[in-house]
């Protein structure tokens, strides 16, 4: 973008000013051969009777409001679309930094005594204009050489009046260009730090735009709204968010709220970690201490796989997917694994997808819940040995599963089926009638398929 003229030179200074004294050749001589090999330099400019440098810089210097409007006027018959914008009096700011420009630069030239320093922040303020209207330094830059040989043409013209010889005139050519350099770094800057300050707005709004579409409040107050409903609820909930500020918070961002979205929790792999190339459209907060995301159209053609790639080193958990209003609710089964994951439940060093564990997700979550229905289901093994009451269960497991006979159990645990006869023998005498009742092997398994998941069971 700015890369030719960024680069200010190592001579110049941040606002623009020549080093000593101002003089042309201080700051466009550089020679990267060692000292020793340096042929001395003469400057042409220096030879030129200091005089004459007096009467150029005077005759320029009253050109300069003129110049300066002449020089305004090529540039709008150039580029017709350039913005006016004005400065408190009325003045257009083009004008007034095309006259500080010239007048400075003139002035350096005549300057004899110390470093001049001129604070040309006006050309900033030209950066931060083309950033924050999301425009590229690439015009800005063009109308600023145009500019440099439009004033350089009536310089030349002063200099040729006042028999400054020609080889002076080439170095103060070659000065002008330096100068616009400077001019250019100075609006590198600017540009920058709107980019930045816009580039943090976005933020903001982003992160307040996730508060909205996440709140537990928001979601609840939304008719109709409820975990995997389809896509017909996902537009009527859409137009509800509209009128509670989501779709407007949505515009100021430039996202498209979309039918439905799946939530995401991560987990740094690092404190310094940067943030994951999530892909446009994503929502990402990276303010939160657990990172959150919100993915648009979570099923949509490429997006896993996008994912999956901007993800590589992280880990953490993605909701199911859900309808928009409904967010909060994926973020709540996002959350849930993500808290399995760091009590070692589920598998960590990857961004899981809830859906593909939803067995761990359900038995799980509810902990108090599926513990007390444990006590009563496993009370018959209170009275076994821990060993030998772990291979009963993990016996009634698989004969729960099988609904097979000794073999299948046998086959299934890796023992011999004489083995298993034993042990459902001891397990009818313990439970009796009750393994024959539906709705008591439903707790029995579930129960019992929770306690493998935490690995209090062996996986058959």
């Amino acid at each position: 973008m700015a890369a030719t003229h960024a680069k200010a030179s190592d001579d110049l200074t941040a606002d623009g000013a020549f080093p000593d004294g101002g003089t042309p050749d201080a700051a466009r001589t550089r020679d990267d051969r060692p000292s020793g090999d340096r042929a001395p330099f003469r400057s042409a400019w220096r030879d030129v009777p200091p005089r004459q440098v007096r009467e150029f810089a005077a005759l320029a210097l009253e050109e300069v409001p003129a110049l300066a409007q002449d020089i305004l006027r090529e540039i709008r018959a150039e580029y017709p679309g350039l913005p006016v914008v004005l400065d408190d009096s009325g003045e257009p700011m083009a004008l007034i930094g095309i006259r500080r420009a010239l007048e400075g630069f003139v002035q350096q030239l005549a300057s004899q005594e110390g470093r001049p320093r001129y604070h040309l922040e006006v050309f900033q303020e030209f950066g931060r204009g083309e950033g924050l209207h999301g425009r590229s330094l690439d015009s800005l830059q063009a109308i600023y050489r145009l500019g440099v040989r439009l004033a350089w043409r009536r310089l030349a013209e002063i200099g040729q009046q006042i028999q400054i010889p020609p080889p002076a005139m080439y170095e103060l050519a070659e000065s002008g260009f330096e100068y616009l350099d400077g001019l250019v770094d100075q609006s590198v800057r600017g540009y920058a730090e709107a980019a930045a300050r816009e580039a943090g707005e976005r933020l903001r709004l982003q992160r307040k735009l996730m508060e909205l579409l996440l709140s537990e409040r928001r979601s609840d107050s939304v008719p109709g709204s409820s975990y995997g409903s389809g896509h017909g609820s996902g537009s009527g909930s859409g137009a509800t968010a509209l009128g509670n500020g989501l779709g407007e918070r949505a515009a100021r961002v430039g996202w498209q709220l979309p039918e439905r979205v799946a939530v995401g929790v991560l987990l740094r792999p690092a404190p310094e970690a940067v943030a994951p190339a999530v892909g446009e459209g994503v929502l990402l907060d990276m303010e939160a201490e657990q990172p959150r995301m919100v993915v648009p159209d979570p099923d949509a053609a490429g997006r896993p796989e996008l994912l999956r790639r901007a993800m590589t080193g992280w880990s953490g958990a993605i909701g199911p997917p859900v309808a928009l209003a409904d967010a909060a609710k994926s973020l709540r089964w996002a959350e849930a694994a993500v808290r399995l994951m760091e009590r070692g439940l589920l598998p960590s060093g990857e961004v899981l997808h809830c859906t593909e564990h939803t067995e761990a997700l359900v038995l799980l979550q509810p902990e108090e819940l599926i513990e007390d229905l444990a006590r009563r289901c496993l009370a018959p093994l209170e009275h076994c040995g821990p060993a030998h009451g772990r291979r009963l269960a993990e016996t009634l497991l698989a004969w729960l599963e099988t609904r097979g006979g000794a073999p299948e159990v046998a086959a299934r645990l890796g023992v011999h089926p004489q083995t298993v006869r034993y042990r459902l023998r001891q397990i009818r005498e313990l439970w009796g009638d009750e393994v024959d009742d539906p709705d008591r092997r439903f707790e029995l398994e579930l129960v019992l398929r929770a306690r493998r998941l935490r690995g209090q069971l062996g996986r058959a």
